[in-house]
């Protein structure tokens, strides 16, 4: 698969077949992120990569304490409630999902089951959790620089056959997290990948986000 074939069919994976994934082909997934550009070269990021029963650990305290009532915990400044644009693309994104699963708007039963999928990180075969060092907490640099290196992660694993989800959700009870995948404490947790290999007959799987258009985005100065 070439890169732009790569960037053009990546889509988020929610739905994965009750398949193991190699340990040697994640290596080479992580190998080729982890050539990410980084600011001067600091590459602050670390993979803990989970499966079978760490990973079970992990979904099960989560799911729990979310059920509880607990307030989510994470280790980065949350930005809040969306608004204004961010909350209508977040809002769009939402009903292309519940429409393509089936879930209508006052099935609330099915609308919390999909919301507790996301804590149990989809049920994922693996869960890779992206995490930085500490002694960079005070800045927002290496946040970008986890940015690239996730993406690049993702990338390199749908040129592959797998399918990922960049899954905030996975990690929103950090001290669970952080205990089960035996996270060193000079590492911060930013965000958790959930992978594995997609299920074709999830329907969810085929949604494709709407994407602005480059005169949206983007401005040209100095172009004649």
């Amino acid at each position: 698969m070439e890169l732009t074939e790569a960037m053009q069919t990546r889509r988020s994976i929610r739905g994965f077949r009750d398949k193991p994934v190699d340990r040697a082909l994640l290596e080479e997934i992580i190998a080729l992120a982890n050539r990410a550009p980084s600011s001067m070269n600091t590459q602050p990021w670390h993979f803990h990569v989970l499966t079978g029963a760490p990973l079970e650990r992990v979904r099960e305290g989560n799911s729990t304490r979310m059920l509880e009532g607990v307030p989510p915990v994470r280790e980065i400044v949350d930005h809040g409630a969306y608004a204004g644009p961010h909350r209508d693309r977040q809002v769009e994104i939402a009903k292309q999902l519940f429409a393509a699963m089936g879930i209508a708007r006052e099935d609330k039963e099915m609308r919390q089951d999909w919301v507790m999928r996301g804590f149990r990180q989809f049920d994922a075969p693996v869960s890779i959790v992206v995490t930085f060092d500490k002694s960079l907490e005070g800045g927002t640099i290496a946040h970008f620089d986890l940015g690239a290196v996730t993406y690049g992660l993702v990338l390199a694993a749908w040129e592959r056959g797998l399918g990922a989800v960049i899954n905030g959700q996975g990690i929103m009870q950090s001290p669970v997290v952080r205990e089960h995948a035996k996270i060193p404490e000079d590492e911060v947790i930013m965000t958790c990948v959930a992978l594995g290999w997609p299920d074709e007959e999830f329907s969810a799987n085929a949604v494709v986000s709407r994407r602005r258009e480059v005169d949206e985005v983007a401005r040209f100065v100095g172009f004649d």
